[in-house]
């Protein structure tokens, strides 16, 4: 098999992980090229974005995680790229068509450690022999020693490690070989540690992904995680990927759950999202989320409002004296809505609904929780 042939599966599974790009917005979905390869958007440290190669080096793994489709237990054709084959298809995409940068991913040939050797080697190939100074983005392989660690940051501009699920229990429900704690806590510790402000590799930035609706999690299981990957390992991102039915074992619960169609599933993710960014961006906490009584977010209601409808005391807010997360804490004002009102109201006073930055639907939704004095 030609290493162009071998690019051809092995992008086309590598589909699956989400940590680098997703759709919070139409400009951070990702594309599928002519040839079958994944193009995902990134930001630029200039401003504006850019796409990235994404593949895995191999499509081989050992491990037995009953959501994956590339399994140990499946039957499937398997391939694997060298380091000089992945180096020299990404050098000959980023001379033709302009792509900005390179994330690797793989599955586990052998061990963590000596898949992270095809990983780290393949940086090493552009960053010293290629001189490559772009963006890279390296998997973390669960289980890696902390010397491969530390390589992977010392290589690269990004780097993951998924999660994948809210905790022990469901990990042990979901795979015979991979130990929560000790596979993924662990790493996730180690390059929280080394990237935090002060340290060698501060300016790596780290992110995560969840596998939705594979196990009987529910969205409180992963909001707590979710949380505590912001508040305490200080994570820059976290992507969540909807379980897609066909691609596991058929004894998981994302396989038999008869409750959820895929727009539900998908709605789900979407929450998630949501959450995500109330978390991130508007200093929402943990216990500002409300669930029902089956642990999961309300699939027919934004979260925020959601949160404006259980805090009535809240309301209405003073558009001309509120700060910032006061204001993004009204339901219809992003952070562009709010970045106009505080704009607008230093030239003069906003005292009308034909001062406020936006129009129809969403300034009816506003109209609700505001006051102008």
């Amino acid at each position: 098999m030609d290493a162009q042939k071998k690019l051809e599966i092995l992008s086309g599974a590598s589909q699956y992980d989400l940590s680098c790009a997703c759709g919070s917005n139409q400009s951070e979905h990702r594309k599928r090229g002519n040839d079958g390869t994944w193009l995902y958007p990134v930001s630029l440290p200039s401003g504006g974005t850019s796409v990235i190669l994404k593949t895995l080096v191999s499509n081989v793994c050992v491990n037995d995680c009953k959501y994956c489709p590339y399994r140990s237990t499946t039957d499937v054709p398997r391939c694997t790229l060298s380091p000089d084959e992945a180096a020299k298809i990404f050098l000959d995409y980023h001379k033709r068509k302009g792509v900005f940068g390179l994330f690797l991913s793989s599955g586990v040939v052998g061990s963590p450690d000596n898949t992270m050797q095809h990983l780290n080697d393949t940086a090493k190939i552009l960053r010293y022999k290629n001189k490559f100074k772009g963006y890279i983005h390296l998997k973390i392989i669960p289980g890696a020693s902390d010397a491969a660690i530390d390589e992977a940051l010392s290589l690269a501009t990004t780097v993951s490690l998924n999660i994948e699920i809210p905790g022990d229990g469901f990990c042990r429900k979901l795979s015979s070989k991979k130990d929560f704690s000790r596979d993924i806590i662990r790493p996730m510790q180690r390059i929280s540690n080394l990237t935090a402000r002060g340290q060698k590799y501060a300016g790596v930035h780290k992110t995560t992904q969840f596998i939705v609706g594979a196990a009987d999690e529910n969205d409180g299981d992963i909001v707590k995680y979710l949380f505590g990957i912001y508040d305490k390992l200080h994570f820059n991102r976290v992507y969540f990927s909807a379980y897609q039915r066909g691609t596991g074992a058929p004894e998981i619960p994302g396989e038999r759950n008869p409750n959820r169609n895929p727009d539900q599933i998908f709605m789900r993710e979407h929450r998630l999202y949501q959450v995500d960014f109330l978390l991130r961006k508007y200093r929402f906490l943990h216990n500002d989320i409300f669930f029902g009584h089956d642990g999961n977010l309300m699939l027919e209601k934004d979260p925020k409002l959601v949160w404006a409808e259980r805090n009535p005391h809240f309301y209405p807010v003073n558009l001309n004296k509120a700060d910032k997360f006061t204001l993004l804490r009204v339901p219809g004002i992003g952070p562009t809505g709010a970045a106009g009102i505080i704009k607008q109201r230093i030239q003069t006073p906003l005292k009308r609904l034909d001062d406020l930055p936006f129009k129809g639907r969403r300034r009816r939704l506003v109209q609700q929780y505001i006051a102008f004095n």
